[in-house]
């Protein structure tokens, strides 16, 4: 599973070949969600600043998301996206 960013202690991470909705995973110490891409629904759990810091980052990086899904389905690499600052 790629990992395409990383900010304060926050993985972010897309299968290949994964199940629809578009979506991505993030992980912070031992807690893990699953994000949709674009109705921002979050499935797991978090601790709520990180959440928080997740959504922000998936506010400012949506389209880079879709463009890294359909890179995916495509069995092509994802790209890095930048981090939060």
């Amino acid at each position: 599973m790629p990992e395409i960013s990383r900010f304060y202690g926050i993985v972010i991470r897309m299968f290949y070949g994964d199940h629809r909705p578009p979506h991505f995973h993030a992980v912070y110490g031992s807690d893990e969600i699953t994000v949709d891409i674009l109705t921002g629904e979050i499935e797991g759990r978090f601790p709520r600043r990180a959440l928080l810091l997740v959504l922000e980052w998936l506010d400012a990086h949506r389209n880079d998301l879709l463009e890294n899904w359909n890179r995916l389905e495509n069995d092509v690499a994802p790209e890095r996206i930048e981090p939060l600052p």
